[in-house]
C-alpha cells in the first residue's frame, strides 16, 4: 500500500483530522493502550532546534513502544551538501518514519517525495502543522467544538498564521489575522481557503480580537530571523496581547501561544501565566496529537483494541487525501 506524509493540515480531509483529534483524545484520558510502534524507529532529523517538538516526539514514540532516533543535520551528510534525496533514499531502508524540522519546506517536500516511508513536517518557515493541530485540539477541549467560533491571530503572518488559515478553511470557524503592512500570511494559501470559510486580514489588533473565543499569536522574530529582531520589534509596537486587548474578546476566551514566548513583546507576562491562557495544556497537547498522528501513519491501522469498537482508521487503506470532503 502507498505510504502517507504529513506536511500540511490539507494533506487529511475533515474526517480524518476528527478521527485523529478522537484518538488522541482516547491517549490523552489513557484509553489506549496499544503498542502500535513496537520495534519501529522515527528518525527525527533538525535544522532547527527545538524544545517541544524533539521531547514530544521522543516520548510519544517511546511510549507508543517505538524508538526515536535524534539526527541534528548539522551531524549528517546533509551537513556536508548529501542531497535530500539521497538521505530519504538511506533513511527509508533503516527506520519507519522521518519526522523533519527545518528551514525550506521544499525540502520537507523533496523528502517525502524520495522517501519510502512516511514523512511528517516537524515544522518550516512556511507551515508549522503538528502545532495548530494540537492548538485545534485544544479549543476542541475547551469549548467542546470548533462550530460557530471566531479565532483571532495577532502579530507575524508566519508558519503558524499559514497552518491556522488551513485549519480554517477545513474546519470552518472564522480566523481573523491582524497584521503588520509586510508581515501578511503566505498570499497562495490565504486565496485558497478564503472560499471555503471566513478569513480577514486587518492591522488592527483590537479588530481582531473583538468578540474571539480564541486569541492567540507567537514570537515577533521566529528562528531564522535574529538579525531583524530589532526592526520586526518597532514593525510589531501595538500587537501585543495585553490584558486590554483580551478585554475586547468574549467573556470565556481564552489565550494560545505555541511557545517559547517573550513576555513584555508578543504577550504580557499577566495573560501568559493568568487564567484564560491555555499555553500550559496545549503544549501538552503536542504529545497526544502527535502519538495519534505516528500511530495513523506508521501503524497502517489504529485499530482502538481497548474500546472493542472493531473501526479501523480510513488511513489504513491509505487512500489519497485532497484534504476537501
Amino acid at each position: 500500500m502507498p505510504k502517507r506524509d504529513f506536511l500540511a493540515i490539507s494533506d487529511f480531509s475533515r474526517a480524518e483530522l476528527i478521527e485523529l483529534f478522537n484518538l488522541a483524545d482516547r491517549m490523552k484520558r489513557g484509553m489506549y493502550r496499544d503498542r502500535p510502534l513496537e520495534g519501529k524507529t522515527l528518525a527525527m532529523i533538525f535544522g532547527k532546534t527545538s524544545t517541544r517538538t524533539r521531547v514530544s516526539f521522543e516520548v510519544g514514540a517511546f511510549q507508543l513502544g517505538g524508538h526515536a532516533l535524534f539526527l541534528s543535520s548539522r551531524e549528517l551528510q546533509l551537513g556536508r551538501g548529501e542531497p535530500i534525496r539521497d538521505t530519504a533514499r538511506v533513511l527509508s531502508g533503516y527506520v519507519d518514519g522521518i519526522m523533519i524540522r527545518t528551514y525550506q519546506h521544499t525540502e520537507v517536500e523533496e523528502l517525502a517525495r524520495y522517501s519510502t516511508v512516511p514523512v511528517i513536517n516537524g515544522l518550516t518557515d512556511l507551515l508549522h502543522p503538528c502545532q495548530v493541530l494540537a492548538d485545534i485540539f485544544t479549543l476542541r477541549e475547551e469549548f467542546g467544538s470548533w462550530e460557530g467560533k471566531v479565532v483571532a491571530w495577532i502579530g507575524d503572518g508566519n508558519n503558524m498564521a499559514n497552518s491556522w488559515i488551513e485549519a480554517a478553511g477545513i474546519f470552518g470557524f472564522e480566523l481573523r489575522l491582524a497584521c503588520p503592512e509586510g508581515y501578511e500570511p503566505n498570499h497562495a494559501i490565504f486565496e485558497r481557503n478564503a472560499a471555503r470559510t471566513r478569513l480577514s486580514i486587518t492591522e488592527l489588533p483590537e479588530e481582531a480580537a473583538a468578540g474571539a473565543h480564541v486569541v492567540t499569536t507567537d514570537v515577533w522574530a521566529s528562528m531564522g530571523h535574529e538579525e531583524a529582531a530589532e526592526s520586526r520589534r518597532h514593525a510589531f509596537l501595538g500587537y501585543a496581547v495585553d490584558d486590554a486587548l483580551m478585554a475586547t474578546a468574549r467573556p470565556d476566551a481564552i489565550f494560545l501561544h505555541c511557545l517559547p514566548a517573550h513576555r513584555g513583546e508578543e504577550v504580557s507576562a499577566t495573560v501568559l501565566e493568568g487564567p484564560r491562557s491555555r499555553v500550559w495544556p496545549e503544549a501538552e497537547n503536542r504529545l497526544h496529537i502527535q502519538k495519534a498522528l505516528m500511530t495513523m501513519l506508521m501503524s497502517g491501522n489504529h485499530r482502538d483494541q481497548d474500546t472493542g469498537d472493531g473501526r479501523s482508521s480510513p488511513l489504513a487503506a491509505h487512500r489519497p487525501s485532497t484534504g476537501h470532503d
